[in-house]
């Protein structure tokens, strides 16, 4: 097969013009268009999804290609569409709504060029219709929607718009699916949503987790598969998730917010989509509805969901549910492994310091103190050059790993020390593992410096061991 060249690709889209709503409602056009669309460039995405939104689009071109020239390139929001082409914005929602309705009945969901225009529907709906909508995907239907970006929000929204019959339907629906939703960088994002804000645990556990604990050492090495582990150790950490999908997390439906609807509206004609390489940038897409002004005594729905303490849900799907205590016990067989994983190291991190707000504390205390013995016996263990492995205090992302977890977790730096580093911290002073050892003296705990400070003093008077400038002035202070 031969690549359609540009000049062709622009006479192809062209000749749909005025076929796209009907190709969509078809399985085999639907793929068609779904492929061109995915080809081409913003402008002529663009052109593809306007005649989606009005039947003036739809039957004239040239209201689309010239008029349509300002729309292009700048923004391509919906509302955008409706201000700048003076189109009424109840005929475009009736219009939509006789697009949408024949694909979702034939259940042909799976293209990003439908979960694209269901995003633009969100952002104009009423109510009643935006609550129809939510409605007939909740089931299994969801679960083909998720894997693209527009996907992933339109599973968020509905999980957070939907009614406890809908959020239950939705959780039903991916049973099976769950560990292929987790591995997926879009589909986890909406396992996210879903143990963030679904109160019923119960259900939660037995679909959700119970799958996930299936395979859960695979999950913890697995870019997008330790996501939902991460959530439940540090909910909506920046450092595991990026401000797009943070963004994501927060997005909302203007009419099934408590939001006034006219500061809604000043939003999104603020916001412009950058466009990069012929797509769309996810950022200006995802701000659109970010709810970033929106503190959680304002609006409890929106911002957290479900009625359920946030702190409790946690400790009954991590803790009551038996999933980090599997987690510790993963840990404790693989800890070199996972130290040694760019992704692993992150999970273990978390566990190894008990979770954030200490969640797993003092349930797991036992657990964990046999974590952090077993992390100071691979670091006792004598230096060789033999060794097929870098030794854990010698390997980058180990080595910064236990480093954060001294400075972080004075339990465990009291272990390693006195199993490990005690009595030989000359021989550790330098390398990546002179890192772990200076974490000692730039402590927040008092009780962890004093500890070491006999032995590592004399270290840093002769110039063995160094500790940045700004650390240095503190701990001499």
């Amino acid at each position: 097969m031969f690549a359609a060249s540009k000049k062709q690709l622009v006479r192809f889209i062209s000749a749909l013009h005025g076929h796209v709503a009907s190709l969509l409602r078809h399985m085999v056009g639907s793929v068609v268009i779904e492929h061109a669309y995915q080809l081409a460039n913003a402008t002529q995405k663009h052109e593809l999804l306007v005649e989606l939104y009005s039947t003036e689009l739809q039957l004239f071109k040239d209201l689309v290609s010239i008029k349509g020239e300002q729309v292009n390139h700048q923004v391509t929001l919906l509302v955008d569409v409706i201000s700048k082409l003076g189109l009424q914005k109840a005929s475009v929602l009736r219009h939509m709504a006789s697009v949408i309705q024949p694909i979702l009945e034939k259940g042909i969901v799976d293209h990003s060029i439908i979960h694209r225009v269901l995003m633009e529907y969100f952002s104009i709906a009423d109510k009643t219709s935006a609550a129809d909508i939510i409605q007939q995907l909740s089931g299994p239907l969801l679960v083909r929607v998720i894997h693209t970006r527009d996907g992933s929000k339109i599973g968020i929204l509905c999980i957070k718009h939907g009614s406890a019959k809908e959020r239950k339907k939705i959780i039903k629906g991916m049973k099976g699916h769950i560990g292929k939703i987790a591995h997926d960088q879009c589909g986890s994002l909406v396992l996210l949503c879903i143990v963030s804000i679904v109160d019923d645990t119960k259900l939660i556990t037995k679909i959700v987790l119970r799958e996930l604990q299936t395979n859960l050492k695979e999950l913890v090495l697995d870019k997008n598969g330790r996501r939902v582990l991460l959530q439940l150790l540090h909910p909506n950490c920046s450092r595991y998730l990026s401000p797009d999908d943070l963004a994501s997390l927060n997005l909302f439906i203007p009419s099934l917010s408590a939001k006034d609807e006219t500061q809604v509206n000043s939003e999104i004609k603020s916001v412009k989509n950058e466009e990069s390489n012929g797509e769309t940038a996810d950022q200006g897409e995802t701000a659109v509805w970010a709810d970033e002004s929106t503190s959680p005594s304002e609006d409890l729905h929106l911002v957290e969901g479900g009625k359920k303490d946030p702190y409790l849900r946690r400790q009954e799907l991590l803790v009551n549910s038996g999933l980090a205590e599997s987690l510790i016990d993963i840990c404790i067989e693989n800890a070199g492994e996972l130290l040694r994983s760019n992704f692993g190291r992150e999970v273990f991190y978390e566990v190894a310091r008990g979770g954030s707000d200490d969640i797993l504390r003092p349930t797991l205390d036992d657990k964990l103190n046999t974590l952090h013995e077993a992390v100071a016996s691979l670091a006792a263990e004598s230096k060789s050059e033999e060794s097929e492995e870098e030794h854990i205090l010698e390997n980058f992302h180990s080595s910064r790993t236990i480093r954060k977890l001294v400075m972080d977790c004075p339990t465990f730096a009291s272990t390693l020390w006195k199993k490990a580093l005690k009595g030989k911290c000359e021989v550790w002073a330098q390398g990546h593992s002179c890192k772990v050892v200076s974490a000692f003296l730039e402590s927040s705990d008092s009780k962890v410096r004093e500890l070491v400070k006999k032995e590592l003093q004399p270290l840093l008077d002769r110039g063995i061991l160094k500790i940045p400038e700004a650390k240095k002035a503190a701990h001499e202070g």
